[in-house]
């Protein structure tokens, strides 16, 4: 029986060392991987270090790990954290976890007298762009900074806007081959456990091989992806992740991405843009209503010209009649066509200034729009009338805040253009029926993504269509389910204390 159990140990340790062997041999491969021998002076350990030079800090091995593994008193594992002045050491007998470790930036250590043990030495080199403005969700009032693409420093700007300890951070690691640190944030004892619960198993149920980017996580756990809405609200301001966090959402954030993940979230988000809260209440409620009608207006402008030159003409003014039909008079080609030919010369212009250099761009899209839109006029190809309206809704699509909404935007005039030539006006209305049907039954984090329109939430509208001032939301939003739904007592909020008080 002895035998029995020596005999399997042996071929345990057999079956590690070979797997340790073949770890080693995958390695060498690459030239970043190297590995150095060295005998402490004192007790004449030997000891061997293995890194990958490209993601460790050279200069740690040689300041803090080799002056005191080869100069001060070492005889095992056990006495790394005392002669060693580093924080992050790790000792474990776990082979499997070699792999991870080494190409995370830790520095093998192993001895020769003991072939069970390993150490993990932290000696990751934190390389990045620093903190900058945003660049998507630029605003002239308000803080100035932005994430980047370290979850590190990302959690350390959220942790300075929230200092306190109900601010829960989990980590996972997502992607069979990139592992990507992918961070769940919310606030204890605030947040919705239903929510935090739902989003941590979708992205625990993740079945994909990389994770570079939050994008990836957004169109692989949002409740449809097929649709063309976006149901997370991504951004990447530190200053509004605080203040959702605070509602009582939950944030996904991921290493090597500058924007985080917010849901639940809903449609009517998505044109507020986080400088509303920094002007007067009045301002902001004007700039919301300008975006929504700017947006209703990008959308069914050019269908609704289609419709009536097609089978609405009655519906024309006289004095417009007049006009149009002098614009129209040597156009050779139907409303429908004349307004894809432009609607498409529109999308080329602006997907052609997004992809060249930003100087680059900004000239082509200025000069190639002045004259391709000048020589389309003037060879007869499209009416001038057309050409205005098609302008006026591409510069109203730009209003709207979040870029992702932007892109969706875009991509609903088509099909409002098709309706409207099959069916005119009533093709347009029965599209309209479609995108209200198909909105009504998308969810986010499994919340409806029309609230508070619908269903129905008098108390959440303060802060949707228009922004009530801060004394009036003494309330956090319905359909969060916090477990703290008053923020303050409404009394409180009103009374203005005189000097004499």
């Amino acid at each position: 029986m002895l035998s029995f159990f020596k005999n399997k140990k042996n071929s345990e340790d057999t079956k590690k060392k070979k797997s340790y062997e073949s770890l080693k041999k995958e390695a060498e491969k690459s030239a970043d991987y190297k590995q150095a021998f060295y005998q402490n002076t004192h007790t004449g350990v030997k000891f061997s270090l293995h890194f990958i030079t490209t993601i460790i800090d050279e200069k740690i091995i040689q300041e803090n790990i080799l002056p005191s593994l080869l100069s001060k008193e070492f005889h095992d594992f056990d006495d790394l954290k005392k002669i060693v002045p580093l924080i992050d050491i790790q000792v474990s007998t776990d082979e499997s976890e070699i792999e991870q470790k080494l190409y995370n930036g830790y520095t093998l250590l192993t001895m020769d007298a003991s072939n069970r043990k390993f150490a993990f030495i932290a000696t990751i080199n934190l390389t990045g762009r620093k903190v900058s403005q945003p660049e998507v969700e630029f605003s002239v009032v308000g803080p100035k900074e932005a994430f980047v693409e370290s979850l590190k420093d990302n959690l350390n700007l959220i942790r300075k806007r929230i200092p306190v300890k109900e601010l829960v951070i989990e980590e996972l690691n997502v992607g069979k081959i990139t592992h990507t640190r992918v961070g769940i944030i919310y606030i204890d004892g605030l947040t919705d456990e239903s929510n935090v619960n739902t989003i941590k198993q979708r992205i625990r149920a993740l079945d994909f091989d990389q994770i570079m980017d939050t994008s990836f996580i957004e169109q692989l756990i949002a409740d449809n992806n097929k649709s063309p809405f976006p149901q997370l609200l991504d951004s990447e301001r530190p200053d509004r992740v605080a203040s959702v966090l605070v509602e009582g959402k939950v944030v996904v954030m991921a290493d090597g991405s500058p924007h985080a993940l917010i849901g639940p979230t809903t449609l009517v988000e998505f044109f507020s843009a986080y400088e509303d809260y920094f002007l007067n209440f009045f301002i902001s409620s004007f700039l919301r209503l300008v975006r929504l009608f700017s947006v209703t207006f990008s959308i069914l402008i050019t269908p609704i010209y289609v419709a009536a030159l097609t089978y609405h003409y009655e519906l024309i003014p006289k004095d417009l009649m007049a006009t149009l039909i002098t614009s129209r008079q040597e156009i050779p080609l139907p409303p429908i066509l004349e307004a894809l030919f432009l609607e498409l010369t529109i999308e080329l212009l602006r997907e052609a200034g997004a992809r060249l250099p930003t100087k680059v761009g900004q000239t082509i899209g200025i000069v190639g729009g002045i004259v391709i839109g000048t020589a389309s006029v003037e060879a007869g190809l499209t009416s001038n009338v057309l050409l205005i309206l098609v302008a006026l809704a591409a510069l109203a699509s730009f209003t709207t805040p979040v870029y992702r909404m932007g892109n969706t935007i875009r991509i609903l005039r088509f099909p409002f253009l098709l309706f409207a030539q099959l069916w005119g006006l009533v093709g347009i209305v029965f599209c309209f029926c479609l995108l209200m049907g198909h909105l009504l039954q998308l969810t986010s984090i499994g919340r409806p993504f029309l609230e508070p329109i619908y269903p129905p939430r008098f108390s959440d509208l303060k802060d949707a269509l228009i922004r009530f001032p801060f004394d009036k939301q003494a309330h956090r939003p319905q359909y969060l389910r916090t477990k703290k739904p008053v923020r303050f007592q409404p009394k409180e909020g009103k009374r203005k204390l005189d000097i004499d008080e």
